[in-house]
């Protein structure tokens, strides 16, 4: 019998005891390697026509995502239970990012603590796109606020939610779609045909997730009487950000900081403006990040039981 809702729970256990080791291989990064394979290789097959290649390039992988997960996790324990068991719980774990979010975050705020912006700049140059060489405290700060809220929805929720409806298969297939979206989802020139695909499949994917994050990280902020405001902040700025999704947390986050997000930021070296998230003029500071960090577990706590709890239910019925 399938027992998605312990396989959830152990993969969460595991995560947060190792978390991604460097010296492991991740079928996230065959994943990336793939993908990077295939990209060559229908540029060169579709020449002149980006789309077509695209089109081909990620939908091969999400086949190959699903296939590889089915097996392990469907075939495996159709053999042998236990093993099946393991199978679902790993493809589970490669798909959870809460304890790096955590080490990768921990890993800006540490130097940016101790006054070392070369080394917060360097360490938030990690887990953002944006330009981070002349950031100065509070836009460090800035940066790695918005990570967490944006990574609790892509690397955190939609795991879970995507493992609650789907099972193992369904998290793994999620953690291929956030995968190309990082690859291939820009908006220049060289991606904006070539990766359309899978940009819309990662905003249809990461829809619900965002809006249950924003809504988690209010509740979040009941003990601490910042509901209300995260969720005024939430409603009135979501729609301010570029993306359909993370608009959503971000304002939700920023409500329950009182801090302002978004902003100017840089890419390359080309400025972009971009709208004001949260209290204007409220920059954030170094001891936001560890609130953000507090409030993305509460907000995660909640996720994982109600989830654990859905996918039971889903079984039973």
């Amino acid at each position: 019998m399938t027992v998605p809702h312990w396989q959830i729970l152990a993969a969460a256990l595991v995560d947060a005891v190792i978390g991604d080791p460097e010296a492991w291989s991740h079928p996230v990064r065959w994943i990336g390697a793939l993908a990077d394979r295939l990209e060559r290789w229908t540029r060169f097959a579709f020449r002149g026509n980006a789309g077509a290649a695209g089109v081909m390039a990620t939908l091969t992988v999400y086949i190959v995502a699903v296939a590889s997960a089915w097996f392990f996790s469907a075939v495996l324990g159709a053999v042998n239970q236990p093993l099946g068991f393991l199978a679902g719980t790993a493809l589970i774990y490669y798909s959870l990012a809460a304890r790096d979010l955590l080490d990768h975050v921990f890993a800006v705020y540490r130097p940016l603590a101790d006054n070392d912006l070369a080394a917060a700049r360097k360490a938030a140059g990690r887990i953002v796109g944006r330009d981070t060489d002349r950031l100065d405290a509070s836009g460090i700060a800035k940066a790695a606020t918005e990570s967490v809220a944006e990574s609790l929805a892509d690397g955190v929720v939609g795991p879970l939610f995507w493992a609650a409806i789907l099972g193992p298969t369904g998290a793994f297939l999620y953690r291929a779609v956030n995968t190309l979206d990082s690859m291939f989802g820009h908006r220049d020139e060289r991606y904006r045909e070539f990766g359309a695909l899978a940009a819309r499949v990662d905003d249809a994917a990461g829809y619900l997730p965002a809006r249950l994050s924003a809504l988690l990280l209010c509740v979040a902020g009941f003990a601490g009487g910042r509901m209300e405001r995260s969720w005024r902040v939430w409603r009135r700025d979501h729609n301010r950000h570029a993306s359909p999704n993370a608009g959503h947390p971000e304002s939700a986050m920023a409500g329950l900081l009182g801090v302002e997000l978004g902003g100017p930021v840089s890419y390359g070296g080309v400025p972009h403006g971009r709208p004001v998230l949260g209290r204007p003029g409220r920059a954030p500071a170094p001891a936001d990040i560890l609130s953000a960090l507090g409030y993305s577990g509460v907000a995660y706590a909640i996720a994982l039981a109600l989830l654990s709890i859905f996918a039971h239910a889903i079984v039973r019925v």
